[in-house]
This record gives C-alpha cells, sequence and structure tokens, in this order.
C-alpha cells in the first residue's frame, strides 16, 4: 500500500515539472500536477468542451488532493504512532478505571444490584459487569443444601415465584393469599419459602430473633421488604412513616447478625402506575415510596464496625420497573418481564461466586492466579532482566530489516526484498518484554477487575449497518494489483482480511441468533480452511520443500500467541479453536504429500500417471476423513488419551473438538482438489492470467460466471428434499447442477442450527468456488485488490485470537468496556488498540520464529528436544495440580 502511494506522488511530482502549453487565455495549476487545465470562462471554448474540460481537470485535481493527503496522514499516522498512542491509550484508560474503582466503589455486586438499562426491551444490561443466565441446573447445583426465604407482602410474593420458576420452569402462581408458601426440590435439596409478613412489625421481629437463636432453622439466604401495607392502611400518614423507621431500627440488629454467616437483601420499594391503582391504593404514591425508601437507606446498616455483617439493597427492579409500570395489571405489581429480571438479578448475587460462570461478570472475587500463570509471568520477568542487563552492559545493536512473514494460514511465502542482519542476543528478550506487557494487558482486560464488561444483543442494524461501512471502506481503497494469477499474495490477502473484518462483527454484535448469519459466518470459516488446503498443498506440489525447518516455521506461527494466551489466561489450548483446527490440517496435508510416494509437479511432468497417484492420495485422504466422520466413538477415544487429550479437550470433554472437527471437514481437501486442477491447468497452458484478460475463452468464462451468480441466485430443490438427501448418501454425487444451491436462500430458510450444519459441509465448497469464480473470472477484477483488506488479511490469525480477551470479553461471551456510557465511542477506542495490539503481537511472533526456529539441523532438533521436555512438564504440573483440585473436592 505504502509503495503504491509513493508511486502516485512520483507521477504527481512528474506531472508538476511538465512545460505548459502555450495556450491564451488559459490559466495552469502545475502545483497541483495539472497543466492544461482550461479556466472555465476561456471564449472560444464551446459550451460542452468547455464542461467537459472543466470536469476532466476537476477530476485530476480531486484525485490528486486525496493522493496528497493520504500521503500527509501517512507522513503523520504510521502505525508506530498509532502504537505508541495505543500505549498511551491503555495507560490513561487504566488509571481512570483503578481510580474510579478505588473512590467511586467498584463492588459489582453492587452494580448489579443497584442499577442497570434495558438491552430492546427485555434483556437487562447491569452497570458495568454480565449476568448471567442461571438455567435450572445450574440454580440447583447453585442451592443445593440451601434454605432461601423470602419475606414480605404480595409484590415479595410475586418475586418468589419467578425465583423458582428459574428452580423449576413448571412452577406458577396458585393464587394464595396473604399466608406462607414453602417450596422444595428434594432432587437437590433446595428449600424456597415465602413467608407473609405485610408490615415491618413486632411479628417480623420475632421471626428474624428466633432465626438468629435457632441456626438448624435460619436460612441461608434472605430476601425481604415491605411498605405498601403500612402507607396502605394509615392513609400515607407522616406517624406511619415514623414509626415504620422505628420499627426498621428494632428489626436492623437481627437482619444484621443474619448478614454476618449469610446473605440478606432489602427489596427497596418498587414505582406504582399511580393512574392505574384501584382506588383503595391511590394513597400509594411514588412520592411515598420514595420516602419509605430513603428511610431504608438512612436505618439499615448503621453499625459501621461490622462492615461484613451488611445487609444488601435489590434496586435494580425498581429501575427497570421506572420503564415498564406502566404495563403493570393493577397498577401496583410488576409485570412478568420485570419480576423475572429482579429474580435473576438475585440469582446472580446469590450463585456467580460459588459457581463462577465465565458470562457472569457480577459479584465474583478476582480469582487467585494458578501455578503455571505464576511461572509464566516468572518467565516474562526474568526476560525483562535479561533484557535489562544487557542493555546496561551496552547490547545496543538492532535489527535492521524484518524478513516479510510467511502467510501460515495459507502456505503462501515470499522472499524478502532484503536480507534481514541476524537479531542480536537482546532482541528476543526485547521481543519477550514486550509480549510481557502485552500479555499484562490482556490479563487487566479478561481476568482483573479492572475493566468493566457488558453482555452482547443482536439487532440487525448492529450488524448489517458496520459491515456496509467496512465494505465501502474496502471499496475505497481500491489499488492495482502487482500479481494478476488466480489468488495472488495480495488477492488471498483481501480475502481473508475482509472475511476476518466480517467474523469480527459477527461476534461483537452476538448475530450468532441469527441464523442466516451464522450460517454464512460458517462458509468463511470454511473458506480459510479451504485455503489452508489450496495454500499448503501448492507449496509442496511445487517446491517439494517437507525438511523440519518450514514445519517448525510454520507451526510455531501458528500457535505460539495461543500457547502463551493458554498459560496466561488459564485456558486450555481448545479454547482457541480455530488455531488447533488449521494445526491439525496442516499435519494431515504435510503427511500426505511427504508420505512415499513423494509426488511433486517436477515428477509429473514427466509422466502423467503421477497426476493420478496424487488424486489416489486425495482419494485416500476423503476415504480417512468420511471414515472418522461416521466413527464418533473410535473418533473420541483416539483423542481421550492423554496426552493428546490436553491439546483437544474442553471442560473435560472431547465434543467440542469433534464438533469443530466434522463441521468443516472438506474444506481442506477441497482446497487441496483445487489447487491441483488449477496448477495442472496453469501447467497445460489452459488458463489466461494476463492483465484484463478474462481466465478461459469468452465463451466458458461467460458460462462459469453465469453458473457461479446462478449459485447464489436461485437454487434446484428445497431444503427437505436436500436434508434427505444427505441423510441417504454419505456426500452428494447428482448432477453438478443440483450441487449449486443458492447458500444464501437455504441458510435464510433453515429450521435450526443442527440440521443447519448437517449439510454445511456438503455445500460450503460450492460457495467458496462460486466466489473464487466470480472474483478472478473476469481480468479487470483479477487487476485490482483492496490494500485496506488486505493490511487485516496479513494479521488475520492475531485478530481472530486477540479478540477473544481485548475486544469481547469474559472469553467472547461479553463486550469490553473502556468507556463507560458511549457505546459507539467505547468500539473506536478498544478497536484502535486492539488492531495495534494483534499487529505488534504479530512483528514480536515473527522476531521470535527467526529465534527459535533455526535452520541448523542439528541445533533445532535439540531445542525441539527441550521444547518437548517443557512441554511434558507443563502438561505434568497441569496434571498435578487438577489431581490435586479434584481431590479437595
Amino acid at each position: 500500500m505504502m509503495e503504491d502511494e509513493k508511486h502516485m506522488q512520483v507521477v504527481a511530482v512528474a506531472a508538476s515539472e511538465k512545460p505548459a502549453p502555450a495556450m491564451p487565455h488559459a490559466t495552469t495549476v502545475a502545483e497541483f500536477g495539472v497543466v492544461d487545465a482550461p479556466v472555465c470562462s476561456a471564449p472560444y471554448r464551446s459550451a460542452a468542451s468547455h464542461l467537459s474540460a472543466c470536469c476532466h481537470g476537476g477530476a485530476k485535481m480531486a484525485f490528486l488532493a486525496y493522493s496528497l493527503g493520504k500521503r500527509e496522514i501517512n507522513q503523520y499516522f504510521s502505525i508506530k504512532n498509532a502504537k505508541l498512542l495505543s500505549v498511551a491509550a491503555v495507560i490513561l484508560l487504566t488509571l481512570f478505571h483503578t481510580v474510579s474503582r478505588y473512590y467511586g466503589g467498584g463492588d459489582t455486586c453492587e452494580w448489579l444490584l443497584s442499577s442497570g438499562r434495558y438491552l430492546g426491551e427485555t434483556v437487562w444490561q447491569p452497570y458495568g459487569c454480565m449476568m448471567h443466565k442461571y438455567k435450572n441446573t445450574e440454580a440447583k447445583s447453585c442451592l443445593a443444601e440451601k434454605r432461601v426465604a423470602f419475606v414480605g407482602d404480595s409484590r415479595i410474593q410475586q418475586l418468589f415465584y419467578s425465583y423458582i420458576q428459574i428452580i423449576d420452569p413448571a412452577q406458577r402462581a396458585d393464587g394464595r393469599k396473604h399466608e406462607n408458601i414453602l417450596f422444595e426440590d428434594r432432587s437437590a435439596s433446595v428449600n424456597v419459602d415465602f413467608l407473609w409478613y405485610a408490615e415491618v412489625n413486632n411479628s417480623l421481629k420475632e421471626r428474624l430473633i428466633s432465626w438468629t437463636k435457632d441456626p438448624s432453622i435460619k436460612p441461608d439466604v434472605v430476601i425481604i421488604g415491605a411498605a405498601t401495607w403500612s402507607i396502605k392502611l394509615h392513609g400515607g400518614s407522616s406517624e406511619a412513616l415514623q414509626q415504620y423507621r422505628a420499627n426498621l431500627t428494632a428489626i436492623s440488629l437481627p437482619l444484621e447478625q443474619l448478614a454476618e454467616d449469610g446473605e440478606v437483601y432489602w427489596v427497596l420499594q418498587d414505582p406504582v402506575h399511580e393512574e392505574g391503582l384501584s382506588d383503595n391504593r391511590k394513597m400509594i404514591t411514588n412520592e411515598q415510596l420514595e420516602l419509605y425508601n430513603k428511610v431504608v437507606l438512612s436505618t439499615l446498616n448503621s453499625n459501621k464496625k461490622n462492615s461484613k455483617a451488611r445487609v444488601r439493597f435489590l434496586g435494580a427492579s425498581r429501575q427497570a420497573a421506572m420503564e415498564t409500570i406502566t404495563q403493570s395489571a393493577d397498577g401496583l405489581h410488576l409485570p412478568e418481564s420485570t419480576r423475572n429480571v429482579a429474580a435473576m438479578v438475585l440469582m446472580n448475587a446469590v450463585c456467580n461466586k460459588v459457581l463462577r460462570p465465565i458470562d457472569g461478570s457480577c459479584c465474583q472475587a478476582l480469582p487467585a492466579p494458578s501455578l503455571l500463570q505464576k511461572l509464566t509471568a516468572c518467565v516474562f520477568l526474568g526476560s525483562a532482566l535479561v533484557f535489562l542487563v544487557l542493555h546496561a552492559l551496552g547490547h545496543n545493536r538492532s535489527w535492521k530489516s524484518r524478513p516479510t512473514p510467511p502467510n501460515v494460514e495459507s502456505g503462501e511465502e515470499k522472499k524478502p526484498a532484503t536480507a534481514a542482519s541476524p537479531l542480536n542476543h537482546k532482541a528476543p528478550f526485547q521481543a519477550l518484554c514486550k509480549m510481557g506487557l502485552i500479555m499484562v494487558y490482556f490479563y487487566l482486560c479478561d481476568r482483573a477487575n479492572v475493566f468493566m464488561k457488558e453482555q452482547k444483543f443482536y439487532t440487525h442494524s448492529t450488524f448489517f449497518i458496520p459491515l456496509i461501512y467496512m465494505f465501502v471502506l474496502g471499496i475505497f481503497y481500491s489499488e492495482n494489483s502487482k500479481e494478476t494469477k488466480l489468488l495472488n499474495r495480495e488477492q488471498t490477502d483481501e480475502w481473508k482480511g475482509w472475511m476476518q473484518l466480517v467474523i469480527l462483527i459477527y461476534h461483537i454484535s452476538g448475530a450468532s441468533v441469527f441464523i442466516p448469519v451464522y450460517m454464512h459466518v460458517r462458509v468463511l470459516v470454511a473458506a480459510y480452511l479451504f485455503q489452508t488446503g489450496y495454500g499448503h498443498f501448492s507449496f509442496f506440489w511445487l517446491k517439494g520443500d517437507f525438511g523440519l525447518y518450514r514445519v517448525c516455521q510454520v507451526l510455531f506461527r501458528l500457535n505460539f500467541l495461543v500457547v502463551v494466551l493458554c498459560l496466561v489466561m488459564d485456558r486450555p489450548y481448545q479454547f482457541y479453536y480455530f488455531v488447533p483446527l488449521v494445526t491439525f490440517w496442516f499435519v494431515v496435508i504435510y503427511a500426505t504429500m511427504a508420505m512415499w510416494p513423494q509426488i511433486l509437479q517436477k515428477k509429473a511432468n514427466g509422466s502423467g500417471m503421477w497426476h493420478v497417484g496424487i488424486l489416489v492420495k486425495l482419494l485416500g485422504l476423503l476415504l480417512f476423513i468420511c471414515f472418522f466422520a461416521y466413527s464418533q466413538g473410535l473418533f473420541e477415544n483416539i483423542f481421550s488419551v492423554w496426552p493428546i487429550s490436553k491439546l483437544f479437550e474442553l471442560n473435560g470433554s472431547i465434543h467440542e473438538w469433534w464438533f469443530r472437527w466434522k463441521l468443516d471437514r472438506f474444506a481442506i481437501i477441497h482446497g487441496m482438489l483445487f489447487a491441483f486442477v488449477y496448477l495442472v491447468l496453469q501447467k497445460c497452458q489452459g488458463l489466461s492470467e494476463e492483465k484484463g484478460e478474462p481466465l478461459f475463452s469468452t465463451r466458458i468464462s461467460n458460462i462459469l460466471l453465469l453458473i457461479s451468480v446462478f449459485s447464489f441466485m436461485t437454487y434446484s430443490f428445497p431444503t427437505h428434499s436436500m436434508f434427505h438427501l444427505f441423510q441417504t448418501y454419505s456426500f452428494p454425487t447428482h448432477s453438478m447442477f443440483h450441487l449449486f444451491q443458492t447458500y444464501s436462500i437455504w441458510a435464510s430458510s433453515c429450521k435450526n442450527k443442527t440440521e443447519c450444519n448437517e449439510l454445511h459441509p456438503y455445500i460450503s465448497g460450492l460457495q467458496i468456488l462460486a466466489f473464487i469464480l466470480i472474483r478472478n473470472i473476469p481480468g479487470y477484477s483479477r487487476s485490482l485488490y483492496s490494500s485496506f483488506f488486505a493490511w487485516f488479511g496479513k494479521i488475520s490469525l492475531e485478530l481472530f485470537i486477540c479478540q477473544y480477551h481485548i475486544w469481547l470479553a469474559a472469553d467472547t461471551k461479553g463486550i469490553l468496556v473502556l468507556i463507560p456510557g458511549n457505546p459507539s465511542l467505547n468500539i473506536i477506542i478498544s478497536t484502535f488498540i486492539f488492531v495495534c495490539v494483534a499487529h505488534e503481537i504479530s512483528v514480536i511472533t515473527n522476531d521470535l520464529a527467526q529465534v527459535a526456529i533455526p535452520k541448523d539441523g542439528g541445533a533445532l532438533l535439540r531445542r525441539l528436544l527441550a521444547a518437548g521436555v517443557f512441554t511434558l512438564g507443563l502438561l505434568l504440573v497441569s496434571r498435578s495440580v487438577e489431581g490435586n483440585q479434584g481431590g479437595g473436592h
């Protein structure tokens, strides 16, 4: 991109040096390189020619102004300056959030209970943290052997019903009023009781005192609240309010005693819809309710000495009710959706610290670092000390130029234009220091209680509007390609770039809930794997380099970041599923091509039988894939063996790996087969890849383009017929016309993800093939590419992995909040930092790969042995820690 800009600048300067033609009454604008644009008032021009010349000159001026503008922007806003800005932003934001939490209150439980907002109509978003949606099995696990007591009036009774419906969704209000209601789930020994106490009085005080004296009947959790009956029975008098204060003072001590080794939540009074109240409730006004709430807040927790024995206040339902109370049936009781919000808030307050759900960041204490996390921190600190010592000793020679990193996902390589001088002793430790600082940011974002997190909420606009902006930017940065071959480096970078940006928008908008978008993103993941098969097959077929050096280079570049994150973020390898998937398929491709007989293009040129041989290899790979695809038990048994299981298990199960592997199992072989056909046609001169020329003859190009476009526009038979067909046959063998389905229409008509995922492996390759043909058949299309997308494509792997923790949050379940209260600005700032970090990690990985993977065979074997021993040690330590934890439970 920068070279193209320099070329345009040279053209502009050369144009400005051309002499102006002798033309009477004409003015030139030589400083912009426009030398023949006449002033619009030239008298001897006709109106038409005058307008044409003016427009032509204006267009040239606009283009050159745009070029000069880009030059000025790039002069002051380079990637280096962008990274410096991102570092400054991270420091300032970290200080801001740390100070805010220290002085403004950083208790996420208080955030959960006190405030929030609606996302849409029914999804509640607490301030600054994420609320987990509990299932009945989780609720039973959390409340097992516990007793929960709801104490109060009819409003508390409704909250009680919403709460027990989380435990048992079949529960419904039975119409009982003004009496105690008991609920028990014997399977989990969960007891939830509702005790009718309409007023705060001596009777309630005696009940609370009895609980403090007899531990056998004391509830573990108390949810209490009452006020409306006091207002109703006494007409909202000031005397009643003073009596309420006195009675509340009398019960404050037993409530605090219950809170010492239990949990007590006082439910603040929710607003009422005054116009909807019956005549005998007209005295219950929002003004009165606010007075009673103020009394509660000023009376309870008055004992400052015992800070642990605190009664917590539930005010979130009150805030939610302000937006929904007009939907109340009687003006007093909350709508069901609001009651459900309050019940889920309470469940999070009670259970998050017990079950620690990853998407329930409210009410969770900071977890203690694991042993592996501590060891990793020591490694980074040790690297920093070594770097400082070397720096102090004067080892300041720096590396002058870095080679262009190979495209490890697609297997393409490009030699650097200039040779790089070798790294000095200080450089790898400097790279590790940078990586350590970056990992500190990762840890602060997604493991420490420094930055806020919010849950995702999908709307069509949150996905499609950024998508439109993105593609407009991509088109705006279209430039002439240096190569015109099919799937050249610039084009594959562009392809990976726009796919990665779509996936990022998909993740942050929560678009997985919308099946058509979900299925199209599945095609993009398949396209990445298609490029892996295409690129690595092409490399082995053309170069025949099966050496250990290149294999280790590819594996290092693919896995370095993920391995570090596994250690720092305490996550299993399979959690970052895409890297295990690409790594596995790279090993499969390598084994397929390297096994005897090694068939290369040079050998195949001598005899056509070798082409049959490579097809036999691909057929064998296909049979291998089909065998495992229909042998789930064998597949899981193989990958469940230790230590292989450590690479592929997630939450103690191999199921996630099985699902990911099976979903795109044919994408690799599609890419390999396409590469073989393309390279054979290229060798036979069956393609025309010159600039501006169609890929095939005009007739064939038109036919293939028509079929490709048709595959996006129509489909040949309905979804249920397709589903029946693919249930009958292991893979489609019918006519090609039946193969070209409309993925978009089919995805839109899919009933559920399970059905869609069953068909996806068979038809995703057709969508990919159609895209490649549309993108490459026209000569003008091959000669253009988007430098905007290509730039992101070069760091697509880092973008995909980094998003887990520093753009999204809670391991992709939520969104990182750096700028609270301004979602748009937050996305801009967090995206800017995220992209800069991803780019720097790409550079660091490239630097360390040269040190970690030497070209000398003996040195490489020794390092592999050391790495193997180190990895085995980590696995043994991890196994020991897991065993101790299991024994502790």
